[in-house]
């Protein structure tokens, strides 16, 4: 069947998502109404969405957008900006480091710079292959929220206990699992990724989920002003939050309303969190086979925050 052969009403109440300039999108919305805004913007590298500019044009467009998101972020809330490098002429511009200095004259604390790492992508020439992106993680205050325990991973040794001392024979470490620091391993999305869609460059479901459960609480609103195939809204609303996001390109707005149709069907398929990376050494690449249809997701109830 084609895929526009059914029609979809593009509304939801845990989710609005536009075909919009994203400032045109974020003007309107009330300040102080969003707990956690997570984007990643283009890279100024001439994707097919975006055109070239130099980059001082290009960090002052990109302030624009971050002073809205600025606004509308909550007392306590978290901003995540994830990029990578523009390159130009075969030199790279690392654009975190490009763009700290406009979220710092807002007054945004930077709590982590998380290195997300990958195993596939272009392959250079005349320098090592990138195989890496970075994500910013600011917050508005001090006062902030975060819950480790909804990220933790497996411990390398969940049953270690203490050999000595007074806490001898006692576990000496969270039974929950650990912290995941701040480099974190998940696939990129490429041609045989299980999300993969016409975007070239497709946030991975699971990037967001981490930052949305250890970010927010049920009921709470996360935007993303480059939404792309809205992979940050399907994050958000499969975990009982709201998701708001825009995009300028129509057929991406159209492929998020039909993710997210499809996640509250129980239909759409995306990498279960904590699933190992793939290894070829290993039977079935270290992974657990899994039936051919996708597993129905579990939509959390929206819930209000409380206040």
């Amino acid at each position: 069947m084609a895929r526009n052969s059914i029609l979809r009403l593009a509304r939801d109440c845990n989710a609005f998502m536009h075909c919009r300039d994203n400032l045109a999108f974020l003007r309107p919305l009330a300040d102080a109404s969003m707990q956690l805004i997570v984007t990643s913007p283009p890279y100024n590298i001439g994707k097919s969405y975006e055109a070239r500019s130099p980059l001082d044009t290009y960090i002052q467009a990109q302030a624009q957008v971050i002073s809205e998101c600025v606004r509308l972020l909550k007392p306590g809330g978290s901003l995540c900006w994830q990029v990578g490098n523009h390159v130009a002429n075969g030199e790279i511009v690392p654009l975190d480091i490009a763009l700290w200095p406009v979220f710092r004259e807002h007054g945004l604390k930077l709590r982590n710079r998380i290195v997300w790492h990958f195993e596939h992508g272009l392959h250079c020439s005349k320098r090592l292959s990138g195989r890496y992106e970075t994500i910013l993680w600011f917050t508005k205050g001090e006062d902030y929220a975060f819950n480790l325990d909804a990220i933790r991973v497996p411990s390398k040794y969940p049953g270690k206990k203490y050999f000595k001392g007074p806490k001898a024979g006692q576990l000496s470490g969270n039974p929950l699992g650990k912290n995941p620091g701040d480099v974190w391993v998940i696939p990129n999305v490429k041609n045989n990724h299980v999300e993969k869609t016409v975007h070239p460059c497709q946030f991975p479901v699971e990037l967001i989920e981490r930052l949305v459960l250890a970010l927010t609480r049920p009921g709470d609103a996360v935007l993303d002003p480059y939404m792309g195939v809205g992979s940050s809204v399907v994050a958000a609303v499969k975990h009982g939050r709201v998701g708001y996001g825009c995009d300028i390109v129509q057929e991406y707005v159209d492929i998020a309303w039909e993710r997210l149709h499809a996640l509250k069907a129980g239909t759409l398929r995306t990498r279960p969190m904590h699933k190992p990376v793939y290894d070829p050494t290993k039977p079935n690449g270290g992974h657990v086979r899994e039936p051919e249809a996708a597993e129905p997701h579990m939509v959390l109830p929206f819930k209000r925050p409380a206040g």
